[in-house]
C-alpha cells in the first residue's frame, strides 16, 4: 500500500563552495563563512592591430528607417561629390557604394536586418542622380537616371548583395546565441 505525503517538501540546500582553493585569492574568515575571492582573469590574448582598430569605430544601432536615411544621405553626398571632384566617375561612385553598403548592414539593429539589403538599392538610385548627367528638364533627369541604374546595375547588385551577406552573417549568429541563451537545463538525475 502506498502513503502520500502530508506535508509540504522542503527544497534541498546545496552547500556553497567557495570559488577558487582557499589561497591568497581566497582568505577564509575565522569565525564565519568562506570570504570568496575573485576569479583569476585569463590570460590576455595577442589580438591583431586591425581588430583593435575595428573596435574602436563608433557601433551605433540604426533603426530600419535610420539605416536607409543613413544610406540615403550618404550616397546624396558622395555622388555630388564625386560629381564635384571626379566629373561623375561611375566607378569612383560604385566603389564608394560598397563600404556605405557594409556599413548600413553592420549598424542596423537585429530587429530589422531584413531592411538592410533593401534600403541600399534605393540609396544608390538617390545618389546617382546627381553623376547621371540628364539635361532638358525632370524628364531628361529621370531618364539620365534609370540609364544610369541599367548601365550600372553590376556595382548595385554587388552592394546589396554584400548587405544581404553581412546580414544574413548577423542574422545566424544572433539565432545561434539565442539558441545557446534558451537551451533548457538538463533533467535532474534520480
Amino acid at each position: 500500500m502506498e502513503q502520500h505525503r502530508t506535508s509540504n517538501p522542503r527544497p534541498r540546500q546545496r552547500p556553497q563552495a567557495p570559488l577558487s582553493p582557499p589561497g591568497p585569492l581566497s582568505p577564509q574568515v575565522a569565525d564565519g563563512p568562506a570570504v570568496y575571492g575573485v576569479r583569476p582573469t585569463r590570460p590576455a590574448r595577442n589580438v591583431p592591430p586591425v581588430v583593435l582598430a575595428l573596435r574602436r569605430l563608433p557601433n551605433p544601432r540604426l533603426t530600419g528607417i535610420g539605416g536607409g536615411l543613413f544610406a540615403s544621405a550618404t550616397m546624396l553626398v558622395l555622388g555630388s561629390l564625386v560629381w564635384l571632384l571626379f566629373d561623375g566617375s561611375a566607378v569612383v561612385y560604385g566603389v564608394l557604394f560598397l563600404p556605405v553598403c557594409a556599413l548600413t548592414a553592420l549598424w542596423v539593429r537585429e530587429a530589422d536586418l531584413v531592411t538592410a539589403p533593401i534600403s541600399v538599392p534605393i540609396a544608390f538610385a538617390t545618389g546617382i542622380g546627381p553623376i547621371s548627367g540628364g539635361e532638358g528638364g525632370v524628364g531628361g533627369q529621370i531618364m539620365a537616371v534609370v540609364t544610369s541604374l541599367a548601365v550600372h546595375a553590376g556595382w548595385l547588385y554587388g552592394g546589396t548583395l554584400v548587405a544581404g551577406l553581412i546580414t544574413c552573417v548577423r542574422k545566424v549568429r544572433a539565432m545561434s546565441r539565442r539558441k545557446r541563451r534558451t537551451r533548457p537545463a538538463p533533467p535532474p538525475r534520480r
